[in-house]
């Protein structure tokens, strides 16, 4: 269960959008070519696949780029490429997704390119296309002063991700000038490390190795330390105070993923899922680990999200980046086992509505006072909840129902009448308004469709110009004749009932 879940909630709708993530690393670009195979080759003894469809998706630094805009950050992304049409390809699907790409071009060292071709979901080759010789001192250089022109100018930079993939960008002697220009800026930095000598990566905030990086970055310092999970994670805490960081992030595959301190581990298990293809998930894990830390989320709570995101891509084939609905439904399960209650706060209703939508769910909102509950209310809460797939029931306090109806109301309080609603199947969520209208939470919920009970015209109700401004509709549903809050207490006092 995730912790601090309303919060988490909170960050990801509100906190995330106003992030801006600097990205620096190594850019490719994947192709894939998806076919069906049927038959062998006569030429060659290997399967001949029969082309259907081709895709291109951003990959390795860029992949991260992707997954921190599909979640709602600004991104800026840094790296080489050939100054080829594969450079165009990437910068187009980039700028479509409003990354802002600062490409560094050498015409002698082409944008690096893996094509790969399935046979439904099996990868059958990959093909890479790249210069595997070192990069001259005048790229790091290069490298280095743009960076630095960026943080120095461009608008407030919340935090670095260096993702690396051993292709020539992130040398020792670029990381180190890299952390140091972020850390004396506050910024925290996260890396995803390939080189098993993690000394390159000194002073970062956290390093975020899976378990075989982790293995070889032992070994290196220790080649007779034994490979058990118990060793390897106390290795790995040594590691975090020689190397100066913060702590110590670790993927261990189907365990889960392992947050490393100085003095403490702690393992967020893996979630169960039928996982199709891994590549793409350290990149998944390593954004949204990022935006959880720079918006101010607890290290553990932000490994958690991680982790929950990271289950999500491994279900896809291919490199995809998470979606921010997909992250929102993922995380619904843990506010139903949070929540369970359903009279909530506005906030509260905030972060139910936001997982209802990301679930595709249509929300309908109908309000009043809710005095005496009758059968006349029954029957336009059920009417309600048949317009949409959840219904909200905002009932004003008391303080606002003797504002409307006089000192004697209401003969039930806010807690009781709400707490009576929350009974019912066909409501979702009751919230309490003390405004003398709920235009106020109307707005700031957007339901798509709008109830009122009574002899109301659509143009009437409060709320409904909001309404259309949104696409939402006013919905007018009947009440049941003779049954009235104020007959039932005209009755209960001996009185006659009003005409």
């Amino acid at each position: 269960m995730i912790d601090q879940i309303h919060t988490v909630l909170e960050r990801i709708e509100h906190g995330w959008p106003e992030l801006h993530i600097l990205v620096v690393g190594d850019l490719m670009l994947d192709r894939y070519i998806r076919g069906e195979v049927a038959r062998i080759s006569p030429e060659a003894p290997v399967p001949v696949v029969r082309a259907i469809h081709q895709s291109e998706q951003p990959g390795g630094a860029a992949n991260v780029a992707m997954n921190l805009a599909r979640l709602g950050a600004h991104v800026t992304l840094v790296g080489f490429t050939g100054g080829d049409a594969n450079q165009d390809s990437l910068r187009a699907l980039l700028e479509r997704e409003g990354i802002a790409c600062i490409f560094l071009a050498d015409p002698d060292y082409p944008t690096i390119t893996k094509l790969r071709i399935l046979g439904g979901s099996q990868q059958m080759l990959r093909l890479d296309s790249e210069r595997l010789t070192p990069r001259p001192p005048a790229h790091t250089a290069q490298l280095l002063a743009a960076v630095e022109q960026h943080l120095s100018t461009a608008p407030l930079c919340h935090g670095l991700i260096l993702s690396d993939y051993a292709k020539g960008v992130l040398t020792p002697q670029s990381c180190q000038p890299l952390i140091q220009a972020a850390r004396r800026r506050g910024l925290p930095v996260l890396i995803d490390p390939k080189s098993a000598d993690l000394s390159r990566y000194r002073g970062a905030t956290t390093l975020c190795p899976n378990l075989s990086e982790l293995h070889a970055a032992i070994r290196l310092r220790n080649p007779e330390a034994t490979a058990t999970l118990e060793s390897t994670l106390s290795a790995a805490q040594q590691m975090v105070a020689d190397l100066e960081l913060d702590f110590l992030t670790a993927t261990l595959s189907e365990k889960g993923i392992a947050l490393v301190g100085p003095e403490s581990i702690r393992i967020d298990p893996a979630k169960a899922r039928q996982v199709f293809d891994v590549s793409g998930a350290g990149d998944t894990a390593l954004a949204v680990l990022a935006l959880g830390l720079t918006s101010g989320l607890a290290p553990f709570t932000a490994i958690q999200l991680a982790n929950l995101a990271a289950g999500i891509v491994v279900g896809k084939v291919g490199t995809v980046p998470i979606e921010h609905h997909e992250l929102m439904g993922a995380i619904q399960p843990a506010i139903q086992l949070q929540a369970a209650e359903k009279v909530v706060s506005r906030s509260e209703l905030q972060h139910r509505v936001a997982a209802w939508r990301a679930n595709g769910e249509r929300v309908a909102f109908t309000n009043g006072c809710f005095d005496l509950l009758h059968v006349g209310h029954i029957t336009v809460l059920e009417q309600s909840r048949q317009t949409a797939d959840r219904l909200i029931v905002a009932i004003n306090s008391d303080q606002s129902v003797q504002q409307l109806k006089g000192p004697t109301r209401p003969i039930v309080g806010q807690q009781q009448r709400a707490r009576v609603l929350s009974a019912l199947g066909c409501v979702d969520a009751v919230v309490v308004f003390d405004e003398p209208t709920p235009l106020e939470l109307i707005v700031t919920v957007r339901p798509d469709i709008l109830v009122k009970g009574g002899d109301y015209s659509a143009e009437t109700v409060v709320g409904a110009a909001e309404m259309a401004s949104w696409g939402g509709q006013v919905r007018i549903v009947p009440t049941v004749e003779g049954h009235s809050t104020t007959r039932l207490i005209a009755r209960g006092a001996g009185k006659a009932e009003p005409a």
